[in-house]
């Protein structure tokens, strides 16, 4: 019998699916602005992309980034055993702010985005720092 999946580990997979929309939510608008052909042609030349479509794959590479300390942090807290309503609580906030950073950033937000950031920032840093105290 196996046990569920840590409130951490739930929203690491969620983090990913979210990932995997914002992959295809930017695909869609670069195909709008440039057309399948160049979408999936080599790209050797940059095309000309509407202002949302040059943010949304912007957000796309900043979700890599931020993933990439959210999955260190997870890890850290499943492999110190350091699991308890804060780490939860702190994962589903980088969750929330993950969603809510996508409409932030396709619709220029300012300074919203960056707050937006910055909360899903000191979460994951809260996760990382509570597994190593």
């Amino acid at each position: 019998m196996s046990l569920p999946p840590s409130p951490e580990l739930t929203v690491l997979g969620l983090a990913a699916l979210l990932q995997a929309v914002q992959i295809g939510l930017a695909g869609w608008a670069v195909n709008r602005d440039a057309g399948p052909a160049w979408n999936a042609g080599p790209r050797d030349q940059d095309a000309p992309l509407s202002p949302l479509s040059g943010r949304l794959r912007r957000a796309v590479d900043n979700h890599f980034q931020g993933l990439a300390f959210f999955t260190i942090a997870v890890v850290l807290v499943q492999l110190t055993q350091s699991n308890g309503g804060l780490t939860a609580a702190c994962a589903w906030v980088y969750l929330a702010a993950r969603v809510l950073y996508v409409p932030a950033y396709a619709l220029g937000w300012s300074p919203w985005r960056s707050a937006i950031w910055g909360v899903g920032f000191l979460a994951t840093m809260a996760m990382i720092l509570t597994a190593l105290a």
